[in-house]
């Protein structure tokens, strides 16, 4: 296996873990079977050796060396492909590939994914393809090229084919046009491809490549290796049935990505206490309509809170109404584009999306389709007939309102897969943020009841065909600083879902790789006033004024005030246990202590900024953006439930408690928030209450219906106001003093999740980890400088730098939420930072994170390195009124890591504040 390669592949292009284990498991494919890319192989003795690496791997299906990689949708098919590619180039070498899509939608996407210079550009980030990108050739256009002198194509070509087209090219027993000669090229070009010494194919959605004349064509290219791709690894059997694929050798199913946060959570939604027997279908049509609508306008609102909150781009959401057929589509048109739907509200933001466009009109709805994830781009609501099928990525679809008659398998199937992409590119965790709403009044048990059966997709934990996660139990493992088991304490607990007496203490049986520390005290008695007296010298930790770092415990009169709490402490246990036991010497027991304190910790200050003198706070006079205030009166309450957690949420529930005032609905609200003083602030919040009354006044809306509207919608309008007063948000003071509430702060015990395998047996740290994508789950010891036993990574970039701080530094660690309590701005939100790595050299303390290169800029990012430099600075200068070490934050890209590379070499990486 090439690993150089194969890492830098992966960070280059930085693949998510499914897409890194995808890749790792095509270069484990090649190490176990070279032969696969040499055009004289036995085929069946190929399959016999990966079935061995593969348990999943049955046959491949097809005459040629052939694998299937199920991800699903959203997860990066696209991106995973352009890593094949690059790994296949830069480490063996292979040149020629022919990328099968299997409809013009897709087709052309791969086209303008495959061509450099566009937004999702799939070899981003691969040096060798920067200033010689490969060679795109296309079904337009590989008739037009002269092939016979075989030298006029640049080092990498890939061929991309809509195999569509090729299957109603060969209706009626025709070739198809790739397999015809042509004069321009001296042959033709399907004979072209098939006498290349290392064509590999690549299929997108390969379930759509399981048979048909076309894809018979293809077989005979005989290339060296099939790379397969899918959401779905099965075909339809008929009467409900299907058959799975045989050559899956990585399945990453839909409830993976909802767990690991790499998709939005579907949810199907209804009206309270809704019974679709009270209803005629088009009454249901109509109310699922309208409560589409309601939920859609609710999401906008959310999403402008959260993009405002979060200092982040705007989301502008659409919903998708799934027609009946063409005719329903129209009428569905008429209607909305009509006065009479919402005042003619969405008559300019509403496309129909189906073959009875042509022509101009045609052009123009193509045109506003594909830009519909723009914020500047009008259209709010699409109506399609079964416009759910592969290839149209998009981020922002948020409601799916289906009407048209179908099952609820179907409803699941077709609707989620569209909608599940993440706008952010991760969860963000704000509900509606992170959920798809899937209208569906009159079939919403049916859809709740269809996705916890073990068979559906939202459940598919029970049907993957390699999981073995699945199948591994986890354990909680408390890891102890290798201070406390030095001094007598368990250096790991563990606790499974159900105990047992085999759960023990890791560093009691040394099962960890490298030697256990051993104890320093051997008796019963040492120990217990071993501990005690650390339990005296961290509470030192909040003297500063007494201890200002660790140093300070040596000092002897600090020595005599820890020896007299621990004698006193020990009062009643002082008396030997047996007549010829000897007293215990507390004196040399804390000494001993001490040293070992200072030797196995780093000074951490706990620093704190805060305003000095007069500090005055408050909000500025401003005018509200009340573009997304279209929230309408309604009675009707809208229940929803997710598919995958179960958890429901309610629109429009709030008790109804009238007012005296339109207004105070909304005040009421704002002084629920911890920084909204209504004294302080009165005016303000009456101006700004003012001001969305009058909005809603201006939409021709009676007192009943806004009180309506304000009644059902306060926390939601109340919400979006106070993002809004953040931006107008004012401190002064007259300075800021920089406090420190601890001159050094106890090691945190680390809680831990491992499978029970690495628990009981971890790996030592210097291991190369083959299966990266898993190294969440492992644990790793034999250290001597770090101050821990046994540790966890995010990422082997992680461990290859623990190596590294093993080899360079004094010692080491990687901090616990609450260890350094430093928090960052983000939006209007202070999380908690909590940097990789906290290590002390000879001449200095260092605070390092690592990430991924292209990363680097990203807002969050970079707001955690403002507030890490600057806590390092306030460090520095406490540091160094008492005789400590400066502290540096390093920020490190993750593709500058190697074993290679000195300590000292990452110090250029330093930020300051």
């Amino acid at each position: 296996m090439n690993a150089r390669v194969l890492n830098a592949v992966t960070g280059r292009l930085s693949l998510r873990p499914p897409q890194e284990e995808s890749l790792r498991k095509l270069a484990q494919t090649i190490a176990a079977a070279p032969d696969v890319l040499e055009q004289d192989r036995d085929v069946a003795s190929i399959l016999s050796t990966l079935k061995a690496e593969f348990p999943t791997l049955e046959d491949f299906e097809r005459d040629f060396p052939s694998l299937c990689f199920a991800l699903a949708t959203g997860v990066g098919k696209t991106r995973l492909m352009g890593a094949f590619i690059s790994y296949l180039y830069l480490a063996h070498g292979i040149q020629n590939f022919f990328v099968l899509a299997p409809n013009l939608t897709i087709y052309d996407k791969l086209i303008t994914d495959f061509t450099p210079n566009t937004p999702k550009y799939v070899f981003k980030g691969i040096a060798e393809f920067s200033t010689s990108p490969p060679e795109i050739i296309t079904g337009d256009n590989y008739d037009q090229r002269n092939i016979s002198g075989g030298a006029l194509f640049s080092s990498v070509r890939i061929n991309i084919f809509n195999i569509s087209k090729i299957n109603s090219e060969v209706r009626g027993g025709k070739e198809p046009r790739i397999k015809r000669m042509k004069e321009v090229l001296g042959d033709s070009y399907f004979n072209y491809l098939a006498e290349l010494p290392d064509l590999v194919l690549l299929m997108d959605e390969s379930h759509r490549y399981r048979g048909g004349a076309g894809i018979r064509s293809i077989n005979e290219l005989k290339p060296l290796l099939g790379l397969e791709l899918t959401a779905t690894p099965f075909v339809e059997a008929g009467a409900g049935k299907t058959v799975a694929f045989k050559n899956v050798v990585m399945d990453y199913p839909l409830a993976r990505a909802m767990d690991d946060g790499f998709v939005k959570e579907p949810a199907v939604v209804t009206q309270r206490n809704f019974d679709p027997k009270q209803y005629t279908p088009e009454q249901i049509e109509q109310i699922k309509l309208e409560d589409g609508i309601r939920l859609h306008e609710a999401t906008k609102v959310e999403l402008v809170t959260y993009a405002r909150e979060n200092d982040t781009k705007l989301v502008k959401p659409f919903m998708l109404v799934i027609a009946r057929d063409t005719t329903h589509a129209g009428q569905l048109m008429s209607l909305i584009q009509s006065d009479a739907f919402y005042s003619g509200r969405y008559k300019n933001h509403v496309i129909q999306v189906d073959s009875s466009r042509t022509g101009a009109e045609e052009e123009e709805m193509i045109r506003r389709l594909l830009a519909v994830e723009s914020v500047d781009e009008p259209t709010e609501i699409v109506i399609h007939v079964n416009m759910l099928k592969e290839g149209w990525d998009v981020t922002n679809l948020y409601t799916i309102v289906p009407l048209r008659a179908a099952n609820a398998r179907t409803l699941i199937e077709q609707s989620i897969g569209r909608g599940l992409r993440l706008p952010y590119g991760k969860r963000t965790g704000v509900d509606a943020v992170d959920r798809l709403n899937i209208v569906a009044h009159d079939k919403f048990q049916e859809i709740v009841d269809e996705a916890n059966k073990a068979n559906s997709p939202i459940r598919l934990r029970q049907l993957i065909l390699e999981a073995p996660e699945n199948d591994v139990r986890t354990t909680s493992v408390q890891i102890q600083s290798t201070l406390q088991g030095l001094l007598g304490q368990t250096e790991a607990q563990l606790t499974a879902a159900d105990p047992t007496p085999s759960a023990t203490a890791l560093q009691a049986t040394g099962s960890y790789p490298g030697p256990a520390p051993k104890p320093l005290f051997t008796s019963a008695p040492e120990r217990a006033a071993a501990l005690e007296a650390l339990q005296v010298m961290e509470g030192f930790a909040h003297q500063p004024g007494v201890a200002a770092n660790r140093q300070a415990l040596l000092h002897p009169t600090m020595q005599q005030h820890i020896v007299a709490a621990v004698q006193e402490r020990l009062a009643p246990a002082q008396q030997p246990l047996l007549p010829d036991e000897s007293p215990v010497d507390i004196a040399a027991v804390v000494a001993k202590a001490t040293a070992t304190l200072v030797a196995q910790t780093i000074d951490i200050p706990r620093i704190v900024v805060v305003p000095s003198g007069d500090v005055t706070t408050g909000f500025k006079p401003f005018s509200l953006d009340l573009k997304s205030f279209n929230l309408k009166p309604n009675e009707r309450e809208i229940l929803g439930q997710g598919l995958q957690s179960g958890k429901q949420f309610v629109l429009n529930a709030e008790a109804s408690v009238k007012e005296n005032r339109l207004e105070d609905y909304i005040v009421h609200s704002l002084i629920d928030f911890d920084d909204v003083d209504y004294d302080t602030h009165a005016a303000l919040l009456y101006d700004l209450a003012g001001q969305v009354v009058k909005h809603f006044e201006s939409q021709k809306y009676s007192e009943d219906e806004i009180r309506n509207i304000l009644d059902g919608n306060r926390k939601l309008i109340a919400n979006e106001i106070h993002s809004q007063m953040m931006l107008h948000f004012w401190e002064k003071a007259t300075g800021y003093e920089v406090k420190v509430s601890c001159g050094f702060t106890p090691l945190r015990p680390c809680n831990v999740n491992a499978s029970e395998a690495e628990a009981k047996t971890p790996r030592s740290f210097r291991e190369t980890v083959t299966e990266v994508g898993k190294i969440k789950q492992m644990l790793f010891g034999g250290f001597s400088k770090c101050l821990y036993p046994l540790q966890k990574f995010d990422s082997d970039t992680e461990r290859r730098f623990g190596v590294i701080l093993e080899r360079d530094a004094d010692k080491w660690f990687r901090p616990v939420k609450g260890q350094f309590q430093l928090y960052y701005r983000l939006g209007s939100e202070q999380p908690e930072y909590v940097p990789d790595f906290v290590v002390e050299t000879a001449d200095a303390i260092l605070m390092c994170e690592t990430k991924a290169r292209t990363d680097m800029q990203d807002a969050d990012v970079q707001a955690k390195a403002q507030a890490a430099a600057t806590w390092c600075q306030n460090a520095t200068t406490y540091s160094a009124s008492h005789g400590g070490k400066p502290w540096h934050y390093l920020l490190i890209p993750h593709d500058d890591i190697a074993e290679n590379k000195q300590l000292s070499f990452f110090m250029r990486y330093e930020v300051k504040s």
